[in-house]
């Protein structure tokens, strides 16, 4: 994958606390079942992909413990252990699976704590890069959210983790965690056609904290379809010579250097598709057309 190896070169690096890690990661959750629940449909694939992943240069993957449940993390292990020196792995606790695979809270202070020992043991690793805490509902930030903290700022004073991270979050939860301590990275919803969370992006941005946009193809199926059907990321695409899920990876490259790309899937070839993305270069009449049809959130 030597191409791909220079186009993420060309998209650069950018620091995730104590690590440098380069712009275009991988995500894991698709690795897992139906869902993300259960095991993969093609096991031995998903090793592969996660083998390719490294040697094409990734140095950043995203994962959870509740991806799965255990799924991933069992898979990332089995393919990667020991881990090269470079590689930063960051997951997120808040919340786990139950016997039917629903999505449930788990997101006391001890649960965290034991979300991230979880981690740590299906990994089969001491030491986690980052750990976003997934905020599971919509309220706004208080006394708990505080509480929910202090305990990711103990574990990293303990050295479980190297930097706490953020996610689904509003800027009032921002910018209350900066003023307690240092945070690395912020996990939200943020795509050409969702661009909701913009504030947050600029805020990140001016504090120099790593912004990584989860679903940056969309999301739910409807919104996906908007960007991937878009007659004009296709035009775009044809100018280009890209596909319109480069098209729209590369225009969350472009649109601020302290967004980190964690795109997932569960075959090679899409994966060279996404990373080949890191050496599309837009120009500025693709800027102003992208801009006019997807405009930024009032």
């Amino acid at each position: 994958m030597s191409g791909s190896v220079h186009d993420l070169e060309q998209a650069g690096s950018f620091a995730l606390g104590n690590w440098r890690v380069r712009r275009v990661g991988y995500g894991a959750m698709q690795l897992a079942g139906a869902n993300v629940f259960g095991p993969p449909r093609d096991r031995d694939e998903a090793l592969r992909v996660l083998r390719a992943v490294v040697e094409s240069g990734v140095n950043h993957i995203d994962t959870a413990q509740f991806y799965g449940p255990g799924v991933v993390n069992d898979l990332i292990r089995e393919a990667l252990h020991p881990y090269p020196a470079d590689l930063a792995i960051v997951s997120k606790v808040a919340a786990r699976r139950d016997a039917d695979g629903a999505v449930l809270r788990f997101d006391e202070p001890d649960q965290l704590r034991q979300g991230i020992e979880d981690n740590l043991a299906t990994l089969g690793t001491s030491r986690l890069a980052a750990v976003n805490l997934r905020i599971m509902d919509h309220s706004p930030p208080g006394k708990r959210f505080d509480a929910q903290l202090a305990s990711l700022i103990r574990a990293r004073d303990e050295g479980l983790i190297d930097g706490i991270g953020l996610s689904r979050i509003s800027r009032q939860h921002l910018l209350r965690a900066v003023d307690q301590t240092e945070i690395v990275c912020v996990q939200n919803l943020f795509n050409l056609a969702d661009q909701s969370s913009a504030d947050v992006l600029t805020e990140c941005t001016l504090r120099g904290i790593a912004f990584v946009p989860f679903c940056p193809l969309g999301w739910p199926r409807a919104t996906q379809k908007k960007i991937l059907t878009s007659p004009v990321l296709a035009a775009l695409g044809s100018r280009l010579q890209a596909s319109p899920a480069q098209i729209a990876l590369a225009w969350l490259l472009d649109l601020a250097p302290n967004i980190l790309l964690i795109p997932g899937t569960s075959t090679r070839t899409h994966l060279t598709e996404n990373l080949h993305a890191a050496g599309v270069e837009l120009d500025d009449a693709s800027r102003e057309e992208l801009a006019r049809y997807f405009p930024a959130a009032k």
